[in-house]
């Protein structure tokens, strides 16, 4: 099997063959690693400085892939193990070959050109032979999110008999100016996703490598959850856990460089579940029993509303219909008792628009929402949440976007995440909170979530609101 990989001195201000130093492969020397069932060369058909293109051949001997494998062959499979395409066509076999080669790559280190290894670069990669389970356009589903373009050619059967048509395989070509670690890692995903099978068993640290691989872009993808469900050969609990830790980042991508994910050996909080435990704070600290997550995603704040009895009634609301069918399925809907199901309403609504089945509520939390939001719409956000619903306290946090220079592998200026419409600066918050509260009869207090930097502030911020006369009634 075999896989390319170019770039060029276009827009860039040195030499395409520092491709050379990023990818850890000298491209006057070939060289080559011992992996399963085979071995894999690096090789550079191209090497100069206005282009430069590495190469990956990966030979595979079925015979010492079959010997590798503990346990016996199924039984009426055993020409299978040795007749097949593996040595051919991309797999689960190049997808770990990759891993293996560039490693340090994939991590995005380069002690050489560490200041190319952060940019995005512009790329070129071919995958000749690429079993794709779908066509070739479920190809473009899964790389162009990424900011790929993507031309899959479906290869013929046979050429030269056009009546055949077309084979399972694909002629994979994509194109884009990516960081060169974030473009290994989606091939070391999705080359095993596309072809829908792996060559070895799959148990749950693939959960572990999943995660890692997906770091800052699987989180965000649209079709997260067929990647996942096809990368983890689809076992459903596997699935499950791994849609939980990526949903764990909570719309913040770089969640783990301020704190290790939970059961981490440091024993640290992660910022998600950090944030999760500030609002269920909140709510505890305003004695609120009929609560709403408004724009609840995936359903883990819901998760843990449901678990204390202190709550009358938990509302869960999302303008995706297809994140709610899957906080349906996380917190098991269907296996609920009578009684565990009447303190739960789900249901579509959009927080711009004005949903009389929200009103009368103790408090409503939009947890990691606004910003996603484009700034026009945030007057209509702010009269359906605190006009019309009118609760009598919400909850919002927000990322503040001063601790932004905290994150090493943040560019300047970008955002958290890739669905983010702005992030604000700490005074652009208490502005926007403030004018809520001069309209609708509101009094806001600003905690901080996570370590709060003397300098920059908290890497998440969150507001209180309550309503005036109740602060007065209370008074």
């Amino acid at each position: 099997m075999f896989l390319t990989l170019g770039t060029s001195s276009a827009g860039l201000d040195v030499p395409a063959t520092d491709l050379g130093f990023l990818l850890h492969k000298n491209p006057a020397r070939p060289q080559s690693v011992e992996v399963t069932g085979g071995i894999a060369h690096v090789i550079y058909p191209d090497a100069t400085a206005e282009r430069c293109t590495a190469a990956v051949l990966l030979e595979i001997d079925p015979i010492a892939l079959v010997r590798s494998r503990k346990g016996k062959a199924a039984e009426g499979f055993t020409l299978g193990q040795y007749v097949n395409d593996r040595p051919y066509a991309a797999s689960s076999l190049l997808a770990v070959a990759l891993g293996k080669l560039f490693r340090t790559a994939m991590n995005g280190r380069c002690d050489a050109r560490p200041e190319l290894a952060a940019r995005a670069i512009p790329l070129e990669i071919r995958v000749p032979a690429l079993p794709c389970s779908g066509g070739s356009a479920l190809a473009e589903r899964f790389f162009g999110p990424l900011g790929w373009t993507v031309d899959a050619r479906p290869v013929p059967l046979d050429p030269e008999i056009p009546a055949w048509g077309d084979s399972r395989y694909v002629d994979l070509r994509l194109e884009g100016v990516v960081r060169l670690a974030d473009a290994l890692n989606h091939l070391y995903v999705l080359l095993p996703v596309l072809d829908d099978a792996k060559h070895y068993w799959v148990g749950s640290d693939e959960v572990e490598k999943l995660v890692r691989a997906g770091e800052g872009w699987l989180g965000a993808h649209p079709e997260k959850e067929l990647i996942s469900r096809r990368y983890l050969a689809h076992r459903r609990s596997l699935t499950d856990s791994a849609l939980e830790r990526l949903a764990e980042a909570d719309g913040d991508v770089l969640a783990d460089e301020v704190s290790a994910e939970v059961g981490d050996d440091s024993g640290v909080v992660s910022l998600a579940v950090q944030r999760r435990t500030a609002v269920l704070d909140v709510l505890r600290d305003v004695g609120a029993r009929r609560v709403a997550d408004l724009g609840c995603g995936e359903g883990l704040l819901v998760a843990e509303l449901l678990k204390d009895g202190r709550y009358d009634e938990v509302v869960a609301t999302d303008v995706s219909a297809r994140a709610l069918t899957f906080a349906e399925r996380r917190l098991h809907v269907a296996d609920m008792s009578d009684r565990q199901r009447e303190r739960l309403r789900l249901f579509q609504s959009s927080v711009t628009y004005s949903d009389a089945r929200l009103a009368g509520l103790d408090a409503a939390v939009l947890m990691e929402v606004v910003e996603h939001v484009d700034p026009p719409r945030l007057p209509a956000l702010a009269r359906a949440v605190f006009g019309a619903a009118r609760p009598g306290a919400v909850v919002v946090t927000t990322p503040n976007s001063e601790y932004n220079v905290r994150f090493e592998k943040l560019a300047a200026g970008a955002f958290r995440h890739p669905d983010h419409r702005f992030e604000w600066t700490r005074a652009e918050f208490r502005e926007w909170a403030a004018t809520v509260c001069r309209t609708y009869g509101y009094e806001v207090e600003f905690r901080a979530v996570g370590p709060d930097d003397p300098e920059v502030g908290p890497p998440t911020q969150l507001a209180l609101f309550r309503q005036a006369f109740r602060l007065k009634e209370v008074g």
